[in-house]
């Protein structure tokens, strides 16, 4: 199974999702062609309602742990609850541009 699908197919079918937005930013990093080694994930969930943004992400995690034990290097969590979601307008900010790990230090 591809990682993407994978990591969709758990948020799906464990957190019930009101959006749900997988991206495969592997090709924004230094990495061989289809690594699926870097994701970010906008989840809307009712799930997050009585949990803090670390409660969150360790919930998601928990989700994802065999991607996260494997091919998966990176992952950007941005989580929130469908009033959160609709405050904000329905957006997340961009992802920065790679730094190329330790080709970036001086």
């Amino acid at each position: 199974m591809q990682v993407k699908a994978f990591i969709e197919q758990q948020l799906n079918d464990n957190l019930s999702p009101d959006f749900l937005e997988v991206q495969d930013e592997s090709h924004m990093h230094n990495v061989p062609p289809g690594a699926q080694s870097h994701f970010k994930v906008t989840i809307v969930s009712n799930d997050f309602a009585s949990d803090r943004l670390i409660g969150r992400h360790r919930k998601v995690n928990a989700l994802l742990a065999e991607a996260l034990a494997g091919p998966v290097h990176a992952l950007a969590l941005h989580t929130f609850t469908p009033a959160e979601w609709e405050k904000r307008g329905g957006g997340v900010a961009a992802s920065p541009n790679c730094l190329g790990g330790s080709k970036s230090a001086p």
